[in-house]
Formats: C-alpha cells, structure tokens, sequence
C-alpha cells in the first residue's frame, strides 16, 4: 500500500479517498463489540486518564461489566500493550445498551460534561488505526461490520478523513489536520 507523510505520521493512500459516516442505527455499535478478547487498544499515555474517567463511566453500566471491572481492573496487559477488558472474549467492558446498540460509558460520561476527553483514541479514531514503531502509521480497517457506513459516506460523498476530523485533531493538533486534509484533497484532484 501507498503511503505518504504529514509531520510524525505516514499515512496509507485509501484513507484519502474513502467514503465513511457511521451509521450506528444499522451496525448496533459492532466496532465496540468485535469478538477477540481484548478491548480498545489503550496507550500508555491514556492509563491514567482512563483511571481517573472510570468512576463517571460506571454509572453507565450493568452489574456483570462492574463485577468484571472490579475483578480485572479499568485496564489489563502492560506497558506497550494494554487494552480495556471485554466480557465473553467480545464486548468491551465499558459498553452498554441502549436500544440494542452497543454504547460506550467513556463517551455517555463525556457528553453530560462529566470527563473532559471522549473515549480512548483508538475508538475514537475507529476505522483508523494507528500501528507505532520508528514512526506512526495510520490505516484504515475495513471491517464488514462497517459496509453500511461505507454506503452511507459514499452516497453523501463524506471522506473518511473528514468524518474523523474531530479524532485527527485530538490526536495531532489542528494545524496537522489541515495539513493532512490539504494533502488528502490535492491527491484526490479537488485542489
């Protein structure tokens, strides 16, 4: 795959042209319930910020995601690889339903102004993934679980980069995001 740079990042070419706008209604929340195991992907940087968030998340949840929290911890793994815990190897323990769509608690305690970020930057910038090493590398994982919003961004002819901007400024700053999303235009010809 095709990469180009802006700042500290490399990004893979199909993030500039690909359509995308969440259609949670259809997909139920699936990026939250991925079968696997482990949870969202947890920096060492976000541990403490996912400590301090977890009180204001738990009153979102059912007794069977306390019960595990209690057990487990807000986290497991270790430096370099944690991840937040899942229940039945599936959903991740900071979900709950409503309506029968997977919710995350992070984000419910966010947006009654309870904690001051959204969810951890993996779900956030969720069909983007980050994969570290010498440099980072953005990606996008196209999952079935997401065609419907596949469809939904093409017929609005909404770009990935853009459905995601609020996550691309969190993680790199806004004079970034204007820079990738320059670049992003010029290499799909509307500049």
């Amino acid at each position: 795959m095709a990469m180009f740079n802006v700042g500290e990042a490399w990004i893979e070419d199909n993030i500039f042209y690909e359509c995308f706008a969440c259609d949670i209604v259809k997909c139920k929340g699936a990026c939250c319930t991925l079968p696997g195991g482990r949870g969202a992907p947890v920096r060492d940087d976000e541990v403490d910020d996912l400590n301090r968030a977890a009180p204001s998340a738990r009153k979102y949840l059912p007794e069977e995601n306390l019960k595990i929290i209690d057990t487990i911890g807000v986290i497991e793994g270790e430096p370099g690889s944690f991840a937040t815990p899942c229940i039945n190897q599936k959903d991740c323990v900071f979900v709950f339903y409503q309506d029968d769509i997977a919710r995350c608690s992070f984000e419910r305690a966010f947006l009654r102004g309870e904690i001051s970020w959204r969810k951890p930057i993996s779900c956030h910038l969720f069909p983007i993934r980050i994969s570290y090493g010498m440099s980072e590398r953005l990606y996008y994982e196209q999952i079935r679980e997401c065609s419907d919003a596949r469809e939904k961004g093409s017929a609005q002819d909404f770009k990935l980069y853009d459905f995601l901007k609020d996550a691309l400024i969190r993680k790199y700053g806004e004079r970034w995001y204007d820079r990738f999303r320059e670049e992003c235009q010029r290499r799909y010809g509307l500049v």
